[in-house]
C-alpha cells in the first residue's frame, strides 16, 4: 500500500461530514433514506479518518480500525451515567457519541465502511487516481 494522500482524505472526511448534516436536515427524503444514510455516512467518515491517521496502513487495517471503533461507540451508548450524557447532549456529543444502542447502527456503519473500503479499492487506489 502507497502512503494515502491525507489532504485528498480531509476533503472526502469534509465533504461527508457536509453530507450527513444535510441529510439529517432534509425532511423531503424517503423515511428509509432518512433513517439510515445519516449512519452510513458516519461509517463512511470514520473508514475516511481512519485512511487519515493510518495512511501508510493497508485498506483491510483501515476498514477493521474503523469496524472497531464505531461498534464501540455504539455498544458505548448501553452505558449511561450523568457526565456522558451531558456530553451526549451537545450537538457534537451527539453526533460523536450519539444517544441509543441499534442494532440497525452497526449495519449502517458496515455499510458505511464497506462502501469506503471498496471506493478505496476500486476506485482511490488505481495508477493514476487520487492517491
Amino acid at each position: 500500500m502507497n502512503k494515502r494522500n491525507r489532504y485528498i482524505y480531509f476533503i472526502f472526511i469534509i465533504i461527508v461530514i457536509i453530507m450527513g448534516l444535510v441529510s439529517r436536515k432534509l425532511s423531503n427524503m424517503p423515511e428509509f433514506i432518512k433513517s439510515y444514510l445519516p449512519d452510513t455516512l458516519w461509517g463512511l467518515m470514520v473508514f475516511f479518518v481512519m485512511g487519515f491517521i493510518f495512511n501508510k496502513s493497508s485498506i483491510l487495517k483501515v476498514a477493521i480500525y474503523s469496524l472497531v471503533f464505531s461498534y464501540c461507540i455504539e455498544i458505548s451508548q448501553l452505558y449511561h451515567s450523568p457526565l456522558i450524557d451531558s456530553i451526549r447532549t451537545t450537538t457534537l456529543g451527539g453526533l460523536v457519541l450519539g444517544f441509543g444502542f441499534l442494532w440497525s447502527d452497526l449495519v449502517c456503519y458496515s455499510a458505511g465502511i464497506l462502501t469506503g473500503y471498496t471506493i478505496e479499492k476500486y476506485y482511490i487506489n488505481k495508477k493514476g487516481g487520487l492517491i
